[in-house]
């Protein structure tokens, strides 16, 4: 018996130890089993924010696949050369250095990165609370919240996104993963938070 814990908690071990991006994006508990400190992380934004982990990670997944390290491609100059990026953006939550100033202000959230998933997921939790607050967005409208997330409060007041079909494409899309997250999430929630009940005996 004690043989088989040992060994059990050796396997939980070692997958929370993974690092890169989880081996099947498209599965929330998958990705939570993976990674085991993500679902806590998680869980804490959305009782921070009043955001969805559904809707959170599902625009996470389109801004980075969740890789840490993740920018915008580069520009090619004549066709072929690598030139500058478009943006300064950065990380799991693909936040310019300016948003991510005023959220760590704002936030509170003093020596937060970028290429941390906790501070990232909390990132996403705080502007999807803005844009409820600003644009009057539901915290569970992820096609409205994924249009401000891009547009930014004021281009989606102006409405910057109507003219781009290929964006209101994008945001379908992460609408269409929050609610398979969602479905996902409601299968393994409750052995998620026994794992982290587990785990805080240790």
């Amino acid at each position: 018996m004690i043989r088989c814990l040992c060994l059990l908690l050796a396997a939980l071990t070692l997958g929370g130890c993974t690092t890169g991006p989880p081996r099947n994006p498209d599965n929330l508990c998958d990705i939570f089993e993976e990674k085991d400190d993500w679902y806590d992380d998680a869980a804490d934004a959305r009782d921070n924010w009043g955001s969805p982990i559904p809707v959170m990670m599902a625009i996470m997944h389109q801004e980075s696949r969740f890789n840490a390290k993740a920018k915008p491609p580069r520009r090619k100059l004549m066709g072929f050369i690598p030139w500058t990026r478009p943006s300064d953006a950065y990380g799991y939550s693909q936040a310019k250095k300016g948003t991510w100033k005023e959220y760590v202000r704002d936030a509170g959230n003093y020596g937060a990165d970028r290429d941390d998933f906790g501070d990232a997921i909390d990132f996403i939790g705080w502007y999807n609370h803005r844009s409820k607050r600003r644009n009057g967005i539901s915290p569970n409208n992820t096609y409205g919240l994924y249009l401000a997330y891009h547009e930014g409060h004021g281009g989606f007041s102006r409405g910057s996104w109507k003219s781009k079909d290929w964006l209101q494409n994008v945001a379908r899309s992460v609408e269409r993963r929050a609610g398979s997250y969602g479905q996902q999430l409601a299968g393994c929630e409750e052995d998620l938070k026994d794992r982290g009940w587990f785990f805080g005996w240790f």
